[in-house]
């Protein structure tokens, strides 16, 4: 499945917006009856589109009030010592996201922790001492605006999938 029609759109858009839909409902939501939904779902799943279903929790109910993105300098960008950061990078838990960077530094990590001082003793005992790390740069978020995890759809060219953000103004033509 490479394709996607206007009702695989309309499935992304309705699980995006809750993936705890029944299969009644969401084929009652897209148009569909439920068991070519079903399928259209069980399609999407297996060629990836769909890569899994998962609980949003709120941080700050959890006692991780502070969200920090840190910017990893490593100290080689090469072969073996790199890959060992990027292992490491991966099972720490508290590194919830890890991202390849152009610009100043290799990696831009965004990092949860209860607080200030839980962090500081975070960075100075685990990621100062990773493989390979040179430097590392932080910055707190003060208040978080949008947090999503829903990716646009509107780029694929369907009107059965609402567009999340008004299109650009265009300038008037001469």
């Amino acid at each position: 499945m490479e394709t996607l029609d206007k009702f695989d759109l309309a499935i992304l858009h309705e699980l995006q917006t809750d993936g705890r839909l029944s299969n009644a409902e969401l084929a009652t939501r897209v148009g569909l009856s439920a068991a070519p939904c079903w399928r259209r779902v069980k399609a999407l799943e297996e060629s990836g589109f769909i890569k899994g279903y998962r609980a949003e929790i709120d941080r700050h109910k959890i006692g991780l009030g502070v969200l920090a993105f840190v910017r990893l300098d490593a100290d080689r960008n090469a072969g073996d010592v790199l890959r060992a950061l990027e292992d490491a990078l991966r099972v720490i838990p508290e590194v919830v996201s890890c991202h390849y960077i152009s610009g100043t530094g290799t990696f831009e990590l965004q990092v949860v922790s209860r607080d200030l001082n839980s962090f500081s003793q975070f960075a100075r005992d685990v990621l100062i001492n990773l493989p390979n790390v040179k430097d590392l740069h932080t910055s707190f978020s003060l208040g978080e605006i949008k947090a999503s995890s829903a990716l646009p759809l509107g780029h694929l060219g369907t009107s059965a999938v609402p567009p999340l953000s008004p299109p650009p103004k265009q300038a008037p033509r001469r």
